[in-house]
């Protein structure tokens, strides 16, 4: 047997219900030259035995059993078993995609770095797919053969598993997980500053898993021991960097002022008293660890507040304070107010804290306090307008009626002022105030656009202060998968994020488009139109990369082009490991080269077609355009309805299953389940709930097959665009809403009888 190029370890311990995931994605690789060395660590559930079938069926996989000694200790046992040219390390719940390792070996082999890293998503069953926090800096872009003295925020780069390392660089370096949690950020960041160079793929090559109990390693932050390991980790890094450029020592003191700190000195609001003391020990072990320099001066001063608040309460030593600002942070830090003092000075009021130990220029509000912030929460097209509802308020300070709202659509240079209707809703304290506002651009106004983006000028007074700021902030649903429209034969209006999080409007001049789609038992028709002459109709894979072209049939600039269903369904090469999801992307190109993405104008609904376990599916993506997703059937909902007291949610029918509301107990896997009524017609299943059987909470729209099996029910595009719909009942507010992919309806206590943004009479049907 030939030796592997690659070497994948995979430590496990007690983790049956994901094991077999993790397995599977390593499994399925494009990148087949690899061996799996599988560490037990000592696991007292049925992963052993998951673990021995796949070592059964594919010679590539092998296992390695111990007596349980921690997750590091783990990965060097595997390490030490590896014999590939090249090492990685995978945690064993969760999920690598199918290109990821590929992409990897064969940068390293273009450029003979040390190592390469890509980019990572984080996922659970309730949530859907989502990018990486702690990714979005150090994987924004492809960058080949750099140093982190080059790219200096590689050193907030703290996870080993996304990455392929260099065996005989591995060794050089004698690199060793030590037995503490957090043993991943000594390690990466030590092989960051022995390296040559590195590369860094903005392209997500692993998943990884966000338990819906939180009860992961990095979940497990406000236990007493994780927060011990936490500090000896950051402890350990702090010594790689004592010698480091200042730059990088810098950045990673301010990385752990402003992340780990925070995180130790939340945890004061759920610590046992007989461990409060041990808490501020660990907590005064990681201050005196960074340097004064860092924490009295620019770092710290550019910290939130509260966290400010919190370092001041811990140097002082004042617990109690420690503890109720903890607890604050937790009840979700609302309720701040900005109180005026002589000469001009406002002094922040928090709720419920009481004098303590921290001086009192802590709570003077600066002009960083006081910024305007706004918020886009739906996004509709009325009686051939564009209307837009958003929020507005000056941080920390209550919007009367004697404040002033002024909104503008600027265009190239030139503003055009809005009028502005305004009405209460929620502000940021938790209160009604008057900071809900709604603007409608009529087709004359939206006809001045261009492609380059127009954005919205909001400018907002209150009392002597007075701020401006561009319309930012998308919320979940219309906002972020906005409806796009004609206003003219060949002018496509398109709403959506701009630069910077900003909200903009694009006028798109005679687009190349999808004008209809027709199912026949076989195929999908596409019947569109064109602004090149002589197109070229193209398939695009955007994250696996590649292209295929589909025959047309053209007249003049319309064409029309036929997809076979079976072979996209054959074609099992998902780019989710996740979903099991892939997507594709439709490009039109002309005689001349010239290259336009394909725009949906079809129509308000997807097209499906459900075959063996499988569905195909062509829809719009969030800015507009085409996409065709093929993946395992997942329930998918296209309407949200309430009829009466009764909330309904529909989709097409695939399969049985039953429905129930569902959210999750505070650190368990344990769900709480509301069924639902489900009935069957011929467009599909329905959906029924009572809305008084939800009480305040996040809840999850589930779907159980008949094996006992569930699954989050996916949120259809075009019901994203339609949403949120807000509904008053009674005592309690609804609010249904995607989450990254999945349906979920928030049920908060009624905020009063003002409108809301985006309320609807419980009579009429708000979506679908």
């Amino acid at each position: 047997m030939m030796t592997p190029r690659l070497s994948v370890v995979v430590p496990f311990y007690n983790v049956g219900a994901y094991l077999g995931d993790c397995l599977d994605s390593i499994e399925r690789q494009t990148w087949t030259d690899f061996e799996a060395i599988l560490v037990d660590d000592g696991s007292l559930d049925d992963s052993a035995v998951i673990a021995k079938e796949f070592c059964a069926r594919d010679s590539r996989f092998r296992m390695i059993q111990q007596d349980n000694a921690g997750l590091g200790p783990a990965r060097n046992t595997g390490a030490d078993h590896a014999v590939g040219e090249y090492v990685a390390f995978v945690d064993s719940d969760d999920l690598v995609t199918r290109h990821g390792f590929g992409m990897l070996v064969r940068t390293l082999d273009r450029t003979g770095s040390d190592f390469a890293g890509g980019n990572a998503r984080r996922f659970s069953n309730s949530y859907g797919v989502r990018p990486s926090y702690l990714h979005r800096q150090c994987f924004t872009r492809d960058r080949l053969a750099t140093h982190v003295s080059e790219t200096p925020e590689l050193v907030l780069d703290r996870m080993v598993w996304n990455k392929v390392y260099r065996r005989s660089f591995w060794d050089e370096f004698g690199y060793r997980f030590p037995a503490i949690r957090y043993e991943d950020y000594p390690v990466t960041l030590k092989a960051h500053l022995d390296a040559v160079t590195v590369d860094t793929l903005a392209a997500p090559v692993y998943f990884w898993r966000e338990r819906e109990s939180g009860d992961s390693i990095t979940q497990q932050r406000f236990q007493l021991g994780n927060l011990r390991d936490r500090v000896l980790s950051a402890g350990l890094v702090m010594d790689l960097v004592s010698d480091a450029l200042p730059a990088v020592r810098r950045l990673v003191q301010a990385h752990f002022t402003q992340i780990d700190l925070p995180a130790v000195l939340a945890a004061f609001a759920t610590v046992p008293a007989d461990e409060v003391q041990q808490l501020a020990e660990v907590a005064h072990e990681l201050i005196d660890r960074l340097d004064e320099s860092v924490l009295d001066e620019s770092v710290l001063d550019e910290a939130p507040r509260l966290d400010r608040l919190q370092y001041a309460a811990l140097r002082a030593g004042d617990v109690e304070l420690l503890r109720q600002l903890a607890l604050f942070r937790n009840d979700g830090g609302v309720g701040v107010r900005a109180v005026p003092r002589p000469w001009g000075r406002w002094l922040l009021d928090y709720p419920g804290l009481r004098e303590g130990a921290v001086p009192e220029e802590l709570y003077q509000a600066s002009d960083d306090d006081l910024t305007l912030a706004t918020n886009v929460c739906e996004v509709a097209w009325v009686d051939g307008k564009l209307s837009v509802k958003g929020t507005a308020e000056i941080r920390h300070l209550e919007t009367k009626g004697s404040s002033s709202l002024r909104i503008a659509l600027v265009i190239g240079r030139r503003p055009y002022p809005l009028q502005v209707r305004r009405f209460a809703t929620t502000d940021l304290r938790g209160d009604e105030s008057l900071v809900g506002f709604e603007v409608l651009l009529d087709r004359e106004l939206l006809a001045k656009c261009t492609a380059g983006p127009a954005h919205f000028d909001v400018r907002m007074t209150s009392g002597r202060v007075r701020r401006r700021d561009v319309l930012r902030g998308q919320r979940a649903g219309s906002p972020g998968w906005p409806p796009g429209a004609w206003i003219d034969e060949t002018s496509w209006i398109q709403p959506g994020p701009g630069k910077d999080d900003c909200f903009a409007i694009r006028r798109l001049t005679d687009p190349c488009r999808l004008t209809s789609v027709e199912q026949t038992p076989d195929a999908l028709v596409l019947h569109g139109r064109s602004r090149f002459d002589r197109p070229s109709l193209f398939v695009t894979r955007p994250v696996a990369g590649g292209e295929q072209e589909v025959p047309l049939e053209v007249d003049g600039r319309d064409f029309t082009a036929r997809l076979p269903i079976r072979p996209i369904l054959e074609e099992t090469n998902p780019d989710d490991p996740f979903t099991q999801r892939t997507t594709r992307a439709f490009r039109l190109r002309g005689a001349e080269g010239e290259e336009q993405v394909l725009l949906w104008t079809a129509g308000d609904r997807l097209v499906s077609h459900a075959e063996g376990g499988r569905v195909v599916m062509l829809t719009r993506s969030t800015g507009g355009y085409v996409n065709l997703h093929e993946s395992p059937i997942r329930t998918t909902a296209t309407a949200a309805v309430v009829a009466g007291n009764m909330l309904v949610v529909r989709g097409p029918d695939w399969g049985e299953v039953c429905f129930s509301w569902r959210r999750y107990l505070a650190g368990s896997d344990d769900p709480v389940d509301v069924p639902c009524r489900r009935t069957v017609s011929d467009d599909g299943w329905a959906a029924v709930v009572g809305m008084d059987a939800l009480e305040p909470a996040d809840w999850i729209l589930f779907a159980t097959k008949p094996d006992g099996s569930s699954h989050a029910v996916q949120c259809e595009p075009f019901l994203s665009s339609r949403l949120p719909l807000t509904i008053s009942a009674g005592l309690h507010t609804l609010a249904v809403r995607p989450q990254a992919g999945t349906l979920h309806v928030e049920v908060r206590s009624a905020a009063g009888d003002e409108e809301l943004v985006g309320v609807r009479p419980v009579d009429r049907v708000a979506a679908g």
